[in-house]
This record gives structure tokens, sequence and C-alpha cells, in this order.
């Protein structure tokens, strides 16, 4: 995977640090979709940049009000991120709660956010749909917060894929309120555009999700992983295993691409039905399991042992402490706020 870093990052101000945030919901133990769409270029970035990865609890209450099954969910992901290459050593790992400042500075930024930015966001647009008997404030301040996550570090690179430009912009316009109204205190935050894949489901049709349930669960057992990758929808024109196949318009297909480099061959072999869309699933199965077995040992052995992890998460709060505090009091005196 490869990123497109713009030409403005390499003009900010001086004193201002390469420094890169990004935050990922506590939504329990890794898929597929958020390793290749999030996580494989976390671990990249971390070896380029000053990187600062959150589990964004926050954010979660939105729409999870189970405090046992949100706290399971939060250090799930911790223990998969780990698991899966994020280094303490060379990145920040945090829990978005264990730095209440970033609460303080969001009640901060909403003060100069006009409610009809937040009503134009195509999130809040889709929670009204899909949780219409849950409609809390939450949802409308959303990007608030995230706009506050990301500027109390002074962080100057999201990495994002190209569909979620329009909520970054929404934080550059929240930086260039307050800046215009209290003085110049944050960089306008860039995007990191990376060609991370929008992963589908098992499903064929919809972005691959736990609350779709259409998920593969790559940390899980061998079997669990081969009984969701065989429950996939392939190619639906293609009737019997002598018919021709579309590996474009095939899932199946599309993933090989992350899991060997033969995947034109294996196409090749579609086309021309040399293979079917049995195959095709086993094949697929056997190589997420294989690749995926290190990071599953990894996975096992933090929760065997859960005080590692929080650990490692408390280290990474007090980490940012320092900075956050620093970005804290400026915006409170120039705020008048002492």
């Amino acid at each position: 995977m490869t990123a497109t870093v713009p030409d403005s990052a390499a003009k900010l101000p001086e004193g201002v640090a390469l420094r890169t945030f990004s935050g990922i919901q506590p939504s329990g133990v890794a898929h597929l979709g958020n390793d290749l769409g999030a996580i494989r270029n976390y671990v990249r970035l971390q070896d380029e940049y000053e990187a600062i990865y959150c589990i964004v609890d926050y954010h979660a209450l939105t729409s999870t009000h189970d405090p046992q099954l949100l706290r399971t969910n939060t250090r799930d992901m911790a223990a998969s991120l780990l698991a899966l290459g994020l280094d303490p050593e060379r990145c920040t790992l945090f829990v978005q709660s264990h730095r209440p400042e970033h609460t303080e500075l969001a009640w901060l930024l909403a003060t100069v956010t006009p409610v009809s930015w937040l009503e134009r966001t195509p999130t809040y647009k889709e929670k009204r749909e899909s949780q219409p008997d849950d409609i809390n404030h939450g949802l409308l301040t959303y990007p608030v917060l995230q706009a506050a996550d990301i500027v109390i570090y002074k962080a100057s690179l999201v990495p994002v894929g190209k569909d979620q430009a329009a909520h970054l912009e929404l934080s550059r316009e929240i930086v260039r309120s307050f800046n215009n109204r209290y003085g110049e205190t944050f960089p306008e935050p860039q995007a990191v555009f990376t060609d991370a894949p929008t992963v589908i489901g098992t499903d064929g049709v919809r972005k691959m999700s736990k609350s779709v349930g259409n998920t593969i669960e790559v940390l899980a057992a061998p079997d669990v992983i081969r009984k969701q990758v065989t429950s996939m929808v392939t190619d639906t024109q293609r009737i019997l295993r002598t018919d021709p196949g579309r590996p474009e318009g095939c899932n199946v297909c599309q993933l090989q691409r992350f899991f060997g480099d033969d995947y034109e061959e294996l196409w090749d072999g579609e086309r021309t039905a040399r293979t079917g869309c049995v195959d095709m699933k086993r094949l697929l199965a056997e190589r997420i399991v294989a690749h995926y077995a290190p990071a599953r040992e990894r996975y096992l052995e933090l929760m065997a042992h859960p005080e590692r992890i929080d650990e490692i998460l408390a280290a990474g709060a007090e980490r940012v402490a320092p900075w956050a505090a620093e970005t804290m009091a400026e915006v409170r005196e120039k705020m008048g706020l002492r």
C-alpha cells in the first residue's frame, strides 16, 4: 500500500512536528477489513512519522451503551493492533478516555463550529438512518471531537482513505474558524491519502463490518476463518463450474491480491474455467490462515496477560500527556479562561 503526502506538509510552520494521528473504534477483535483498510497502513507509518494511534472509546459511546462490552471491545482492539504490528517503541497507542483533555478541547472547538456544518456531515446522516431510535447529541457533535483528537497533539498529517476526505475537511474548517477568531494556534491537518481498499464483506455487497455481520475474523481459530471464507458470495453470474468467471466482479478473487503475487494467474484460471469458486475460496482461506498465524499467536499471548495490554495503553496516555497539557494551556489562555 502506498500513501500520498500533500505538498503542504513540507511547508509546515517552523517547530511543528511531522506528527500523524489516527483513531480507531473499539469494535472488538480486528477483522480483515480493519487490517487491510487501516492497520497495515498504521504499521507502515510508524516508521515514517511520529505516529499517534488512539482507540476512540468516547466516540463509541454514541452507539455502544453497555459498559462491560465497551471495556472488553477496547482491550480486544488494543490487543489486535499490537498483534498486527503496532510497536509501542515505534509509535504511541492509548485510549481516548485516558486523556480527558480531548473532551475539554471538543467543547471549546464546539463554540466556533456552526451547527449547519455538523448537520451536513455524511456520518450524521448515515447514523440517523442506521439508529433512528438513538439520535443522541454525540452523533451530531462527533466531528468536533474528531477534530479535537487530531489537533490537541498539533498533528499535521492524518492517514485516511479518499472516501474520508470530507470528514477531514470539516476538521480543517473547524481549525480555520478557531485560528481566525483567536489567532494562529493549530496547524490545518493534511490528509495522507492511502490506497487502502474498501473491503467488501462476505455478503459481497456491503463494506465489511461487525454491525452487518459480514466479517472475516483473521485472529480467530483457523476453522472459523475457513467457515467464514467458505460462506463468501462470489461471482453471482457464474452458474456452472464450467462457466467462465469474472474475477473483476468476484470479491474472493479481489482479496487474492493481498495474499500472493500470483493473483493475475489465479484470475486467468477463473476466466478460462480452469478453476472454480470453491477452489478460490479454499485457497484464500488457507492463505489467510497462514498469513495471520503469527499475529494470532501474539494476540492469544497478549490476551493471556491483559495487564501487559493495560500497561502499554497507560504508558501511551502518559507519553502524550505533556502535549495535551501544553495545547490546553495555550487554548485556555487565548480564549480568556485564565
